[in-house]
């Protein structure tokens, strides 16, 4: 059973650039499914999850200039290491669904072609209130399960 859903067939969302939520409520065990337009024009969009812009869990960066996905957590401001994986099955001016799954000790994000990209829940959390969506991505709908 969906614990939250917005979409765009509900009329709730038709498009949104920058996204920024406070009260998310996804916990170990659940699943963000955001779906979205890429720009035509962009060279990267990011998907944050944490507690704050500050203190980020999960750092989702695919950067066309660069033909690479990043991943990275920030604590206290400060970026941590970053993952870099090489698998950019996104294309701009697309339109995609990207599965986060929340699990205990990392997060696991399903590509639209099937690849997987793993990333260690480094802060640990259990639960997630922040997110927000920046760059060259168009937000049509998410959904928690």
């Amino acid at each position: 059973m969906p614990i939250g859903d917005w979409s765009a067939k509900e009329g709730v969302l038709k498009y949104m650039e920058k996204l920024e939520i406070f009260n998310l409520g996804l916990k170990s065990g659940h699943s963000l499914k955001i779906k979205g337009k890429i720009s035509n024009d962009t060279d990267n969009f990011s998907i944050n999850l944490g507690c704050r812009s500050s203190d980020l869990a999960f750092h989702f960066n695919p950067r066309f200039n660069e033909s690479v996905i990043v991943c990275n957590s920030k604590c206290s401001n400060a970026w941590q290491a970053e993952h870099r994986d090489d698998h950019l099955c996104f294309s701009r001016g697309s339109s995609v669904k990207i599965v986060i799954e929340m699990l205990e000790d990392k997060f696991q994000v399903k590509l639209p072609d099937g690849h997987e990209v793993e990333f260690p829940n480094r802060h640990c959390y259990s639960k997630i209130d922040y997110m927000s969506v920046k760059g060259g991505f168009k937000v049509t709908s998410f959904k928690l399960d």
